[in-house]
């Protein structure tokens, strides 16, 4: 359904509007912010056309695309493809201590550690937030958006 994912692809690109990243998140003061995808490509051209020219705090936004976990260097926000879903556990520990903003659609993502989650109910598209996860990442996230979402812990009990 390309809807979703242009709709998700507008979420990444707002996300950066809604987190900040620790200042040795970035190689350099005009350093890019970086939107990686990593596995399968569901977004088509829509997140490249999303993000073209756009800045941010004086920092360019740029989109990334990796086929494994290894190839990830400067990244701040990652959608994590459904394709990675067997090797997520695996992907996860490889970031950690990386103060990545990870972001997935698998079921449960966020209760897995990863930061936050879309979940598809009643054809809405809804955000679990694992705040744990982000304050691992040394990330933090504005209160306009862990207002919007349901609160996950890795447990996966939830508030």
């Amino acid at each position: 359904m390309a809807g979703e994912y242009d709709l998700k692809a507008a979420f990444l690109f707002n996300f950066a509007q809604f987190v900040e990243w620790p200042s040795d998140a970035y190689a350099a003061a005009t350093a890019p912010i970086v939107i990686g995808v990593l596995g399968e490509d569901p977004f088509g051209a829509s997140l490249d056309v999303l993000v073209g020219g756009e800045t941010l705090h004086n920092r360019q936004l740029v989109v990334r695309r990796y086929q494994s976990v290894e190839q990830i260097d400067a990244c701040h926000i990652l959608f994590i493809s459904s394709s990675e879903a067997n090797q997520l556990d695996r992907v996860i520990r490889a970031l950690a201590h990386r103060s990545i903003l990870t972001v997935g659609e698998t079921r449960d993502f966020a209760a897995h550690a990863g930061v936050i989650g879309f979940e598809l109910s009643k054809r809405r598209l809804r955000l679990q937030i694992n705040v744990a996860a982000a304050a691992d990442a040394r990330l933090t996230i504005s209160s306009k958006l862990l207002r919007q979402a349901q609160i996950v812990h890795s447990s996966g009990e939830r508030e």
